[in-house]
């Protein structure tokens, strides 16, 4: 969510494009659920300036939200070089955060507002709003019902047509809640949620709301771009029609394509 000092978890050997492996999950008792390891496929130019708060890939485009009042934006971004291909500014008021796109719409949360908008896909133009109680972090769907995170260790799923509330789970890894879910994406059957202020995704039942493993992206990036200002993971997108996965983080200056090892 919001921009704070972080202390950098464990930094992995640099990977500057080409293929590295990475460890597993490490040094935590209070994690049940195995951990997996990742690869990097490619990484790609990311705008080190967007503090990311959604991201999803759908039909061949990235669309990107960004965060922080007066800076927050919707854009439509070029995969491959990181260009700003499209883009449309959050009124000032508004702290942005996560974005789903539903058919012909993107819907796009705030942070603390209660509020949240429906742009028209192909134009930025907003065709709407909607509400909702506490407040926005992630959004992604499941291809009937919008999922949403607030922070807490619950998902709450809305109806897309409607916006409203039709049920919530609370998501736990063994008896412990893993509170902190942020950015979503719905990959294959399954949630994957970013942790914040970690560099850890989980990967959630969203019918149980049960951890299946834990993803660590520490050693992301080097050594060199971890003492430049970043911020954290945050932000995963899943290309479907040639399932590429996707990550990055706030103010990060490279977006990964990831393949998870089991």
């Amino acid at each position: 969510m919001t921009a704070r000092a972080l202390v950098c978890l464990a930094l992995a050997a640099a990977c500057a494009g080409a293929t590295a492996v990475v460890s597993p999950v490490a040094g935590s008792r209070t994690i049940q659920a195995p951990a997996a390891r990742y690869e990097v496929v490619r990484s790609y130019p990311h705008d080190p300036q967007a503090f990311t708060q959604g991201l999803a890939f759908v039909d061949g485009v990235l669309y990107e939200s960004t965060g922080v009042k007066g800076r927050s934006t919707l854009r439509r971004v070029k995969l491959e070089n990181g260009e700003v291909l499209q883009m449309r500014r959050i009124p000032d008021e508004y702290f942005g955060e996560g974005i789903a796109v539903w058919r012909d719409r993107i819907f796009h949360l705030t942070y603390q507002s209660g509020i949240g908008f429906i742009f028209d896909r192909v134009s930025f133009e907003r065709v709407g709003t909607f509400s909702y109680p506490g407040e926005g972090w992630g959004l992604t769907h499941d291809g009937t019902r919008l999922i949403m995170s607030d922070g807490t260790a619950s998902l709450r799923f809305l109806d897309p047509d409607t916006q409203r509330e039709t049920g919530r789970i609370r998501v736990r890894d063994g008896a412990r809640d893993v509170e902190h879910l942020n950015e979503l994406e719905f990959v294959r059957g399954e949630v994957l949620a970013n942790v914040w202020q970690t560099d850890r995704v989980v990967r959630i039942d969203p019918k149980t709301g049960r951890v299946l493993e834990w993803i660590d992206f520490a050693g992301l990036l080097t050594a060199a771009e971890r003492a430049r200002d970043v911020d954290v993971l945050n932000g995963i997108a899943y290309d479907a029609a040639t399932d590429r996965l996707f990550v990055t983080g706030k103010l990060w200056p490279r977006l990964f394509e990831v393949r998870i090892l089991r």
